[in-house]
């Protein structure tokens, strides 16, 4: 199997971005899956449902989410209709969402996990507990798994890929918008990265307006930070994975538009 996982989509200009070249990402790569960060789709915070519809119209096979879900709550109906998108492992039960799902690819089936980290993020239940009970509930339904780590500091998501070596295919980090070169096969056979990146603009601080956010940050001002234009990447991983669905390589994958 070899699937491509993308980082946080932010705003207009990853969004839109991603539409325009999936397909051909696709073809030229001979992916099996794609799946998406889409927490700040939308003006740079939170997934609207037509984007939501769009995204997988345009090939994106799954969407995970984070600490932004339920900030645009026209998804919450999608949250708890589709088998497309899912919630952190570790919210409370009674929030609206699912908690796993599994994608049928040409290679097998793909199952996708969402976790949230603690660190410097709002109180969520325990991300260990509730991926190793994801992880019961999915049982032989899929060999290969992916789990989205979003989460604040490296040591939540290198804590988390450490739990899980061996027992998933890849733990894939997202939320800090900065690619890591960290990027390796952990020695049970699941591929890790910190952070992916982003799908949004480069010149900015982590997607939004240079200026604006400079401002605010020397002066105490409030301002409004909207979503940045210039130098737009879509920035992922690329996994390739054996039948029994360990790892056998990792690249990280970087695509500037014009």
């Amino acid at each position: 199997m070899k699937f491509l996982f993308l980082g946080d989509v932010v705003g207009k200009p990853g969004y839109t971005g991603l539409r325009r070249e999936l397909p051909r990402i696709r073809e030229e790569h001979g992916l099996d899956a794609v799946i998406a960060n889409a927490e700040n789709a939308s003006d740079g915070s939170g997934l609207m449902p037509r984007q939501f519809r769009r995204l997988i119209e345009t090939g994106v096979d799954a969407i995970t989410m984070g600490d932004h879900l339920y900030r645009r709550k026209e998804i919450i109906e999608i949250l708890e209709t589709s088998d497309r998108l899912v919630k952190p492992a570790n919210f409370p039960a009674t929030a609206p969402g699912r908690t796993w799902t599994i994608i049928d690819t040409p290679a097998g089936r793909l199952a996708i996990i969402s976790l949230l980290g603690r660190t410097y993020m709002r109180p969520v239940d325990c991300p260990f507990a509730a991926v190793d009970l994801a992880l019961e509930e999915i049982g032989k339904q899929a060999s290969h798994i992916l789990v989205d780590i979003h989460a604040e500091a490296t040591g939540d998501k290198q804590l988390i890929g450490r739990h899980l070596d061996g027992r998933v295919t890849a733990v894939l980090g997202t939320h800090t918008h900065v690619p890591t070169a960290d990027s390796c096969i952990l020695p049970q056979g699941t591929a890790f990265q910190c952070d992916v990146g982003m799908c949004g603009p480069y010149e900015s601080i982590l997607g939004r307006s240079i200026s604006k956010v400079l401002g605010s940050s020397t002066t105490f001002v409030p301002d409004c930070f909207y979503v940045a234009t210039q130098d737009v990447r879509l920035c992922g991983a690329i996994i390739e994975a054996d039948e029994t669905g360990k790892a056998t390589k990792i690249e990280r994958f970087e695509l500037r538009l014009d």
